[in-house]
């Protein structure tokens, strides 16, 4: 994506990489080779969609998916696929954790539980089930990281994506010694810190090469795709809170501290701004429990590019409440607030009058449900709610807004350019570049509200009878699972 000086999208462009691979229930793996063969392509296009001359760049922002582990050799060639955000084999790593440091000392030192999505784990996991790879290792990274490295050459990361590593003294906005020496991690095997808006590097001959940028250019540290696109919809201040549903749903609200839930059912990163935290709650199948229902029943009615559209204006004429039908989105274990990688996803209260809207409907609404939860956690730890922004794919259905509205029991917003975290690192890179003073100043700029959905009482009511049934569903399924 390439921005203006006023915020403008110029042009864009995209290339489609391999979707993760599950070789086991609860893997996820990526080759790390193939999100820099698609970068670069994606850039050339942006750059021949806007006929933009490589030297009109003025600086090069980053943003990827969080969490994944990325093992380099001594000549920075991949290991091995990346375990990625999702995968969940890691739950014996976690009670190691646990057993080394104690639950609470752990969150003292990293604001964080041990949890089966965090970097550290897959660390811990390739030491002790792959030996030999791990033998091998000299450099780890997290996904756009190792973009960045074969784009410049620099070994990086920005504070707000090793936030998500479980390495990190969130706090200290450093790495945290302890962690290091308790679990024998090399410090020389991470990259240098520095804060998302810094310019770590500059584009090599070899990047210049792959994407047809400008050798030289200045290149940002970035961040994580949850904190850049919470700065592409403006989620900078206190009390401003984003809702976004893309593959996960993520609750995020930005803080001047970095605020603690003691149970551990939030995480608490730093943001892409100096000085400042955030707190996250991650729903892990939202989106992805709407493409799982398309690509598992749709019956070949759901699978062009208005598929969505054409499934959201079939659940329209159900009912809020969706008669009874009810959808545990637990495709990939959950987070917030459950914390439990065995958890499963279940249709719950279904009779002979339900049809596939109500079933559409339903995962919507459960998909809000979920992320309703981790806004009662704000509240009851104190975190300001008293706006609603909501972002990612479920942002362009009018009816999941409505839902969303509905389900929260309060107004929500969208933003004129919602185009999710690349606009953010976009952003990020003009602060680089002395476009803005701050990341501040350039949201107040540029980030505009373009529609706000009002609470529908009469539906808002019942789905408030609804969210205290969904509640109940987690321990319902859990008894089950428990019980095998």
């Amino acid at each position: 994506m390439v921005l203006d000086e006023r915020g403008t999208v110029v042009a864009s462009g995209t290339e489609e990489h391999v979707p993760f691979a599950s070789p086991q229930p609860g893997w996820a793996e990526q080759d790390p080779r193939d999100w820099w063969r698609a970068a670069g392509l994606a850039v050339q296009k942006a750059l021949h969609a806007g006929d933009i001359s490589p030297r009109e760049i003025s600086c090069v922002g980053f943003s990827g998916q969080m969490h994944g582990a990325v093992l380099l050799d001594v000549n920075g060639e991949v290991i091995r696929p990346a375990l990625i955000w999702c995968d969940q084999r890691t739950e014996r790593q976690t009670k190691e954790l646990e057993d080394i440091f104690g639950r609470e000392r752990l969150i003292e030192l990293t604001c964080n539980p041990p949890l089966t999505n965090f970097t550290l784990t897959k660390l811990q996991w390739v030491r002790e089930k792959e030996p030999q790879n791990w033998e091998r290792v000299r450099k780890v990274m997290l996904p756009k990281d190792y973009v960045r490295l074969r784009l410049t050459g620099e070994s990086a990361i920005d504070v707000a994506d090793a936030s998500g590593t479980l390495l990190l003294d969130v706090a200290k906005r450093a790495w945290s010694r302890e962690v290091l020496e308790k679990t024998s991690i090399d410090l020389a095997l991470l990259p240098a810190l520095f804060e998302s808006e810094q310019v770590c590097g500059k584009i090599s001959a070899e990047g210049a090469r792959a994407t047809g940028l400008a050798a030289g250019t200045p290149v940002i540290a970035g961040a994580g795709d949850q904190a850049a696109g919470a700065v592409g919809i403006g989620i900078t201040q206190p009390g401003t809170v984003s809702a976004t549903i893309g593959t996960s749903g993520v609750v995020f609200a930005a803080t001047d501290r970095p605020a603690l839930d003691p149970k551990g059912r939030l995480h608490t990163f730093c943001h892409a701004i100096p000085n400042r935290w955030h707190v996250m709650g991650v729903t892990q199948a939202a989106g992805l429990s709407l493409r799982w229902f398309r690509d598992q029943f749709g019956g070949g009615r759901f699978h062009d590019d208005d598929a969505y559209a054409r499934m959201c204006e079939e659940a329209a004429a159900v009912p809020a409440g969706s008669e009874g039908a009810f959808w545990a989105p637990y495709l990939m274990g959950e987070r917030t607030p459950h914390l439990d990688p065995n958890a499963r996803a279940a249709f719950v209260g279904l009779t002979a009058s339900h049809t596939r809207a109500h079933l559409i409907r339903a995962v919507l609404e459960g998909v809000a449900y979920s992320l309703k939860e981790t806004f009662a956690i704000l509240e009851e730890i104190g975190v300001p709610a008293a706006r609603i922004r909501l972002g990612g794919g479920g942002a362009r259905s009018r009816l999941w807004r409505q839902i969303q509205a509905d389900v929260y029991g309060h107004e929500v917003e969208t933003v004129a350019a919602e185009e999710g975290a690349a606009y953010g690192a976009a952003i990020l890179a003009g602060v680089g570049a002395g476009c803005w003073g701050s990341v501040d100043e350039a949201c107040a700029a540029v980030v505009r509200v373009a529609d706000r959905v009002s609470v529908n009482e009469a539906a808002s009511s019942e789905l408030q009878r609804g969210w205290r049934v969904y509640q109940r569903i987690y321990p319902a399924l859990r008894s089950i699972d428990a019980a095998n």
